[in-house]
């Protein structure tokens, strides 16, 4: 009965098996990388998943597997998660859980179609699956530099979350029964705006044009698919897109989520 996570030398599948791995033993867990070497010394089986090629041998007697989503262009995301949940059906994996993103099947973020997408060709598979849509998260919000703040999101409001917290659902709905065909809204336990946040970092929020916030992301050397899709977060936050605050995550972890503050203390 092995348990498998995609991506876990990224920021978030390191977390998830960080908590996974006090849930349950080691030896019912296995992670999927792209490169080996830097998974050395996890404690778990490691197997090499490149979801560009072959997974049959990647996702064999697996029964629940998490898929991380990858990051990228918006077509290279769709054929590497289409590519994964492919193998999955063919090995025979009996429970898929995909981290995604708030509302996916209806919200109008950009960053929404690759998840929809995903989610549906998970569902066509008729393989039982746990959707995580995850929100954004507080770490992607902390000032790293001197200077005013500068976004897009105008007085907009966002219910942001721990990705620590994020990790632990996910280590949850892994080592626990009662999950199948669920789907859980995840985010923070209050909604912030970046004026509160400026305030928080003793400084001042600019904001700025959806043009201006693309062009200054893209002088920071960002690709300009990153650019255009941060910004278009920001102005979605704007329109209160991702301000509603869910119970899902304090449900599954049993606490009450990690706050902005509390992200910008740590």
């Amino acid at each position: 009965m092995t348990t498998l996570i995609t991506g876990a030398t990224g920021h978030l599948g390191s977390l998830i098996l960080e908590h996974t791995l006090t849930r349950l033993p080691a030896d019912r867990l296995a992670v999927s990388v792209r490169d080996p070497k830097k998974a050395e010394g996890l404690g778990v089986e490691v197997r090499h998943g490149d979801f560009d090629g072959p997974l049959a041998d990647t996702f064999a007697g697996v029964e629940t597997l998490l898929i991380v989503s990858v990051d990228g262009p918006d077509e290279i995301r769709l054929q590497r998660h289409f590519n994964a949940v492919r193998a999955a059906a063919d090995a025979g994996v009996r429970h898929i859980v995909y981290t995604s993103v708030t509302d996916a099947d209806t919200s109008p973020l950009t960053l929404a179609r690759v998840h929809k997408a995903t989610e549906e060709a998970i569902r066509a598979t008729g393989i039982p699956f746990t959707f995580l849509r995850n929100g954004m998260y507080h770490e992607n919000y902390l000032p790293h530099a001197p200077g005013p703040i500068v976004s897009a999101a105008g007085a907009g409001r966002i219910a942001s979350a721990a990705r620590d917290d994020l990790a632990l659902a996910a280590a949850v709905v892994l080592s626990t029964p009662g999950h199948e065909n669920a789907v859980y809204e995840l985010t923070g336990p209050r909604a912030w705006s970046f004026d509160e946040l400026a305030a928080l970092a003793g400084t001042t929020h600019q904001p700025v044009s959806r043009a201006d916030r693309v062009a200054g992301l893209k002088g920071f050397g960002l690709p300009d698919f990153v650019a255009d899709l941060l910004a278009d977060i920001e102005v979605n936050i704007s329109r209160g897109v991702l301000a509603e605050v869910r119970p899902d995550l304090e449900k599954l972890i049993g606490r009450t989520p990690s706050t902005i503050e509390d992200a910008f203390k740590s």
